[in-house]
């Protein structure tokens, strides 16, 4: 379970993954080091990222964080040294994988419909620029609705994450020319369909 923030609560299902034994041997305390700070450190580098991005297909706040601890729970199953230069495609991969699934299961055949704008707290925005930063989010993303799901799959990828041609292309399985293609003519579409004045700010 998560709490309200979207972090994992210490009391939390994945918590218990992430405790040492009692009187750990010296070679297991090692071992056990590691790979508890390598899973922290993930955690902390993509949990946020994972829970934005499992949103933008579910819909679902309260289960995308369900689909991303699910896939921190898998990630503790694995075997670390065969995925540790690759770990942010994988989470990509699972996660996105996960989702799907929930969608195929409930025969929802529309994901990424929407996608929710980060609001970074504290940016210093006085309210009327605030109120016009929310409206051209608001633009942008009733546009990207009419993209085709693949349009708004790899922009998001590449633009929200900050994803290369080759992580995208790992996790979706499109090929780096399909993507670029999609990319463009996603990027295209969107600069016909938004108001010059929003493409101005």
């Amino acid at each position: 379970m998560t709490n309200p923030s979207g972090k994992f609560s210490q009391d939390s299902q994945s918590s218990h993954v992430f405790a040492k034994s009692p009187e750990p041997s010296g070679s297991e305390n090692a071992m056990a080091e590691p790979t508890e700070n390598f899973i922290e450190d993930a955690l902390a580098d993509y949990e946020s990222s994972l829970i934005g991005y499992a949103n933008t297909i579910l819909h679902d706040p309260d289960r995308a964080r369900d689909v991303v601890q699910e896939t921190f729970i898998k990630l503790c199953q694995q075997d670390l040294s065969q995925i540790r230069h690759s770990v942010k495609t994988w989470l990509f991969t699972v996660c996105r994988n996960r989702a799907l699934d929930i969608l195929r299961k409930e025969n929802r055949v529309q994901p990424l419909q929407d996608y929710q704008w980060d609001h970074l707290e504290g940016t210093g925005q006085q309210p009327d620029e605030a109120a016009e930063s929310q409206e051209r989010d608001a633009q942008i993303r009733h546009t990207l609705g009419r993209l085709s799901e693949n349009q708004r799959e790899v922009i998001l990828l590449k633009f929200q994450q900050g994803l290369t041609y080759q992580e995208i292309t790992e996790i979706t399985g499109l090929t780096s020319g399909n993507i670029g293609f999609l990319i463009h003519t996603g990027l295209k579409r969107l600069r016909d369909l938004l108001p010059p004045e929003i493409l101005r700010r």
